[in-house]
């Protein structure tokens, strides 16, 4: 029996949601292991926490460009810049420490997971201080790997694809740390499904193409734009579909719409069918979050990008575009033309959905599970 501790910080849902995966993975190896998931932040303080979420979420939705310039401003190359970079970051949360420290001593856990920077941030610290000495392992949930990832402490780093090891392995850290799994998703995406069951099952059309926007994290009223031209464009029978999650003020935004001639509109809020659509849906549009992307690239369904946040989301955009597997568009209004372009050319889309296909990682979280089993066996 293994005790295992996974951090993540609330910043954003993937990081959680890779968190949730890789836990659902590691109790399906052995249901005596005892995974516990828990946010950093219920253990620095209040302070500390509100602190850091209201500078990120100004800088990252209110002053992205800002953003931008910190994000790759702190992304240096050199091992040594990266690790004294973070070294002296890590040192600003000494004071709220003491806390994290005492319920880790509590738990006892054999290996310690990080899903984000933050607690990789604090947990690196506690080691190089002395203050803990547990294996700690990484699990870096975008498909591009930023400075900030990187600390001597870590015992291994579980990425989205080779190109991100090498990444890694071309900044110092050694290629035996290093492995390729993918970002973990959920165990569900291993369940063979088809198109055909889904959409019978979901009562969606079995004789023309469904798109599928993922709009809870897109600004609404650009959701609203390209949703409403998309309508208006369409010359062939298709269906859009809406998921608005909990964005109260997205479905506000789409509820005055109405089906255009040829194209449509079902609109749904929170679904607990998201596998299911992606797998249903000839193409998905949504933002660049990792969790979201690995999620549609193991069922090999081809993306459409679009407002990647600037930094993370950005490199995972340009990753997709890069493989072939779907395209970046950074303007609304060019989305409509292009998603109802690749509705007309089915070779393309085909291709897409091979390159998606090459590059997703169905079974992540069981790669990554079995592997921290063994490394601390």
């Amino acid at each position: 029996m293994a005790r295992i501790l996974i951090l993540y910080s609330p910043f954003g849902s993937g990081h959680l949601s890779a968190s949730k995966a890789l836990a659902a993975a590691l109790r399906a190896e052995d249901t005596k292991h005892v995974v516990v998931v828990e946010d950093i932040f219920e253990h620095v303080g209040s302070t500390l926490r509100s602190t850091v979420s209201s500078v990120y979420e100004r800088l990252s939705e209110k002053a992205p460009l800002l953003y931008e310039a910190y994000y790759e401003s702190t992304d240096v190359d050199e091992f040594s810049l990266a690790t004294t970079s973070n070294l002296l970051t890590d040192a600003l949360y000494t004071p709220f420490l003491h806390g994290l420290l005492k319920f880790i001593e509590r738990m006892d856990p054999d290996a310690i997971v990080c899903t984000q920077q933050f607690p990789l941030a604090a947990v690196s610290f506690l080691k190089q201080q002395g203050r803990l000495r547990k294996p700690l392992f990484v699990v870096v949930t975008d498909f591009m790997v930023h400075a900030s990832w990187i600390a001597p402490e870590v015992d291994a780093y579980f990425v989205a694809h080779p190109q991100t090891g090498y990444v890694l392995e071309r900044r110092g850290v050694p290629a035996a740390r290093i492995h390729a799994t993918g970002i973990p998703v959920k165990l569900e995406v291993t369940t063979p499904k088809t198109p055909r069951e889904m959409r019978v099952a979901h009562g969606l059309p079995l004789d023309r193409p469904v798109v599928s926007v993922f709009g809870g994290g897109i600004e609404p009223k650009r959701v609203r734009l390209l949703v409403k031209r998309m309508l208006e464009e369409a010359e062939t029978p298709s269906l859009l579909v809406t998921v608005a999650g909990r964005n109260q003020d997205l479905a506000a935004a789409l509820r005055p719409l109405k089906s255009g001639k040829q194209m449509e509109l079902r609109k749904e809020g929170m679904i607990d069918y998201v596998d299911d659509l992606v797998v249903a849906s000839d193409v998905v549009i949504s933002k660049a979050g990792g969790l979201i992307v690995s999620e549609v690239l193991a069922r090999n369904t081809p993306m459409l990008i679009i407002d990647p946040i600037p930094g993370q989301e950005e490199w995972n955009a340009d990753f997709v575009a890069g493989s072939g597997a779907g395209i970046q568009l950074r303007m609304p209004e060019m989305v409509p033309p292009a998603t109802l372009a690749l509705l007309d050319a089915p070779e393309r889309l085909a291709q897409m959905g091979r390159q998606a296909e090459q590059m997703g990682r169905p079974h992540a979280s069981r790669d990554i599970a079995r592997t921290i089993l063994d490394l601390i066996a």
